[in-house]
Parts: structure tokens; sequence; C-alpha cells
């Protein structure tokens, strides 16, 4: 499918400069891709994108940079549904594995293996429903793997007065 519209994400303040990047994700790991693997997380709308930042709100709010996204990109692989998991081969528990318990085993979180396969088959991305707790039916995010300024894969940050800073100087 190709999903084109708008999506959110809380960021660090002090990595705002750079909200494209997947970075964050590669350096940590998640639970859609091993240490490493950029991933550029996305909520569909912006309460889910402060749920995953504060994990359902089990967490105290720490100070975030909220950033809307206009996304153009296919094709994306959506996982909402079960009869599309079915048709996918992929079920609520792959995931929803406990992908960080696999990786402080060493082990491959089957959220991973869902990613290569969907890799494999030329999916840029995927719409999965959030895992947040708290999260209900209507709170889903948009994981991304391949993006950049251009079709197919068009993702821009909506900054239109310039507001993000431009390095990290700018929180000195």
């Amino acid at each position: 499918m190709k999903f084109s519209g708008k999506c959110y994400r809380g960021h660090d303040p002090m990595w705002s400069f750079s909200p494209m990047s997947g970075e964050g994700a590669a350096k940590i790991g998640g639970r859609f891709n091993r240490k490493g693997e950029p991933r550029l997380y996305l909520a569909l709308d912006i309460i889910t994108a402060i749920n995953e930042c504060t994990q359902g709100l089990t967490q105290r709010l720490q100070p975030l940079t909220i950033c809307e996204y206009d996304v153009d990109c296919e094709p994306i692989a959506d996982l909402r549904m079960e009869a599309s998991r079915a048709a996918s081969g992929v079920t609520i528990d792959d995931l929803g594995c406990a992908w960080l318990t696999c990786m402080r085993a060493g082990k491959e979180a089957p959220s991973w293996l869902v990613v290569d396969a969907l890799m494999a088959d030329g999916f840029a991305g995927m719409i999965v429903p959030s895992f947040a707790p708290g999260a209900g039916p209507d709170n889903n995010n948009l994981i991304l793997w391949r993006w950049g300024p251009n079709l197919p894969t068009r993702v821009t940050v909506y900054d239109p007065s310039g507001r993000l800073p431009k390095d990290q100087l700018s929180w000195s």
C-alpha cells in the first residue's frame, strides 16, 4: 500500500537537530531494529507519539520536542489487522514480542525477523499497532527502514519557520 499523510514523533530536545536520521534507534536497538540498524519510528497521531515516548505515561514526562512529518511512502505493509498479518505470515505475538529480553540474551527477536522478511519482499516500512502500555486499537505506528527526501519514500519534517536547531551547539 501507499501511505500518504501526517505522522508525529517526540524527540529528546538535545537530538532534535536531526529528526530524520534514525540514528537514535540504531544506537540502542528497538522493537523493529537491531543495534546498528537505523529506523524511523513515527506515530500516526500525536497522542500515540506522546504515549510511545512515555510508555503509556508509566514514566514521568521528560521534555520533548514534538515534530510533525509529511510522509508519502510506498510500498508499506499494513499489519494493523489480523487478516493482513495472516496474509504476510505475521502474528501479533511476533510484533509484540519481548524484543528487549531477546536482545539482552543475544537472541533474534521475532519482530526483527518480521522486518527482515518484509525488507526482502521490497517493502520500505510497515504500519503496526502500538505496543506502549495503555495503547488501544486506534494507536498505530509507521516504522520505516527506507526513507529520504524523494519519492517513492519521501519523508519531510514540517518546520516552515526553521525552529529546529541545526546542531547540538544550539543547546550550549
